[in-house]
C-alpha cells in the first residue's frame, strides 16, 4: 500500500472526546478507529448507489409493478386469497 493522504475536517468536540475515549479503551490510535468508520461508510453508501442505479436501470426498461397492483396483494397479505405476488 502507498502512502496514506491526510484529511482535516471539523467535528463536534463530544464527538473528538468519544473518539478519544474509544482510541484509549482500545489503545489505538484515533486514525485507525476513524478509517474503520470511513471505510464501514463508504461500503454503505456504494452499496446504496449501487442498488439504486440498478433499480434505476430495471425501470427504464419497464420493469416495474404499479402501486395498484402492489397494494392490491398486500391487502391480502396472510389470507387464503393471497396469490403471487405482481410483476
Amino acid at each position: 500500500m502507498g502512502s496514506n493522504a491526510a484529511l482535516s475536517f471539523r467535528v463536534d468536540p463530544k464527538k473528538a472526546r468519544a473518539i478519544d475515549e474509544l482510541a484509549r479503551a482500545t489503545d489505538r490510535p484515533r486514525s485507525w478507529h476513524l478509517e474503520q468508520a470511513l471505510d464501514a461508510y463508504l461500503e454503505a453508501e456504494a452499496w446504496q448507489v449501487k442498488r439504486i442505479d440498478e433499480g434505476l436501470t430495471e425501470l427504464r426498461a419497464g420493469k416495474s409493478v404499479a402501486h395498484e397492483d402492489v397494494a392490491a396483494w398486500l391487502s391480502r397479505w396472510g389470507a387464503s386469497d393471497e396469490g403471487e405476488p405482481p410483476g
